[in-house]
């Protein structure tokens, strides 16, 4: 069924709409898990969101005038520059203890190794250019402490394609290629929704994937360093102001160094 918004509801900027549905549906982890019709109700707000509603140029479009009268949309003047990502880029919209919001910016041929989110839900979308995706579910999770993890997985998409614009995606702790890795065909950037964020007490884990000849369709993963010519570079946010509940707003978010 198809979601109707108010009148001032629509005179939001489109990632005032987001953060303030994420708000809504994972705000409140004493209700449970998010329903499948909430993660659709994200999904379909996350379909509408474009490059300049997160302040990001990618070349496509015109750059709005400056005597626009929207005060919803970045101004030309302080969008980034799709161009200026020589490495990637990571652009903080929000974190909070229940979900964080951000934007993934690749050059062309740059690699996200493989890698988990724990107990995680993550929508994505992605908004301009073009990814290859390899992901993977576990078959039995390994556990989630001691030793090195390791195990037989299932593949979810082997070396798929995405173009945009595309439908944004789901991925559920034990479905839906929780492990994932990304390389831009073309330069491209990825607007991300986790809940729970990343923490000290769930951290990402980088893995190896070992195909199985004899077992088409599973690899055997096994935990791995961090490439250590490896690192996410960080940018501002510049587009539209979001308003926030301060009484979720965590200020002690670590930005990615630069």
């Amino acid at each position: 069924m198809a979601v109707a918004f108010p009148p001032h509801i629509m005179a939001l900027s489109k990632v005032q709409r987001l953060y303030d549905a994420c708000d809504v549906v994972f705000a409140s982890p004493a209700a449970g898990p998010p329903t499948l019709g909430e993660i659709r109700w994200l999904q379909k707000i996350l379909d509408g969101v474009e490059t300049a509603d997160v302040g990001i140029d990618d070349g496509e479009k015109p750059a709005p005038s400056s005597s626009s009268d929207d005060e919803l949309s970045p101004k030309s003047d302080r969008c980034l520059s799709a161009r200026a990502f020589t490495r990637i880029t990571y652009v903080h919209i929000h974190q909070c203890d229940d979900f964080s919001m951000g934007v993934f910016c690749f050059p062309a041929g740059a690699t996200l190794p493989l890698h988990d989110h724990p107990e995680m839900v993550v929508l994505s979308k992605l908004l301009y250019g073009s990814v290859r995706v390899r992901s993977y579910d576990w078959v039995a999770a390994p556990p989630r402490s001691g030793a090195r993890k390791c195990g037989l997985a299932r593949v979810v998409a082997a070396d798929e394609v995405r173009r945009a614009p595309c439908e944004a995606s789901v991925l559920f702790p034990r479905s839906g290629g929780n492990l994932h890795a990304f390389t831009a065909v073309t330069p491209c950037a990825i607007l991300d929704v986790l809940t729970p964020p990343y923490s000290e007490e769930r951290p990402s884990t980088y893995f190896s994937d070992v195909p199985i000849p004899s077992l088409p369709g599973f690899a055997f993963l096994e935990e791995t360093d961090l490439p250590e010519d490896f690192s996410v570079a960080g940018a501002p946010y510049l587009g539209p102001e979001l308003t926030v509940d301060m009484d979720d707003y965590d200020d002690d978010y670590d930005d990615y160094d630069e």
